[in-house]
C-alpha cells in the first residue's frame, strides 16, 4: 500500500513546509512593521504578506483534497507532479503578491489551472472506479480497444 501513496505524502509534507514558511513570513512583517496580533492592518507591504499567506491557506485543504483523490483514484505520478506544479505556483503567488498586488495574478491563474485539472483528474478515476466496481464497464478497455 504505501508503494501506491509515497508520492502524495512526500508532496503533502513539502506542502505543510510551505504552508509553515508563509506563517513565519507573516510572523516576520508583524515584527518588523510593529503590528501585533490580532490586528491584520498595516502598511500594504504588511498586508499584502498577510493576504497571501491566509488566501494560500484557505486554499491548501482543496488542494490536499484533490491531490490524494486523483492520487488514489486516477494515478499516483500525474497527482503528485501536479501537485509540485501546484507547490510551485503558490510558492510564486505568494512572492509576487508580498512584492506586489499585480504580480500575484500570473501565478494565481496558473495555481488555479492546476486545480482544475485534479478535478477533472480525480472526477475521472472517481467516475471509472464506479463505472468497473458496480457496473462492471471498464471504461480503460473501451478506450484502448
Amino acid at each position: 500500500m504505501l508503494d501506491q501513496i509515497h508520492w502524495l505524502a512526500a508532496v503533502t509534507v513539502l506542502g505543510v513546509l510551505e504552508q509553515a514558511y508563509f506563517f513565519l513570513q507573516v510572523i516576520y512583517a508583524r515584527r518588523l512593521f510593529g503590528i501585533s496580533p490580532p490586528k491584520i492592518s498595516g502598511p500594504p507591504e504588511f498586508e499584502r504578506i498577510f493576504r497571501a499567506q491566509v488566501n494560500s491557506s484557505e486554499y491548501f485543504p482543496i488542494f490536499l483534497a484533490l491531490l490524494w483523490q486523483a492520487g488514489l483514484f486516477f494515478h499516483q505520478g500525474l497527482a503528485a507532479a501536479l501537485g509540485l506544479l501546484y507547490l510551485c505556483a503558490r510558492y510564486c503567488y505568494f512572492m509576487g503578491y508580498k512584492a506586489s498586488s499585480s504580480e500575484r495574478l500570473s501565478p494565481m491563474y496558473f495555481s488555479a489551472g492546476v486545480l482544475w485539472i485534479l478535478i477533472a483528474v480525480s472526477a475521472l478515476g472517481i467516475l471509472h472506479f464506479f463505472l468497473s466496481h458496480y457496473v462492471g464497464l471498464n471504461i480503460l478497455q473501451l478506450l484502448t480497444a
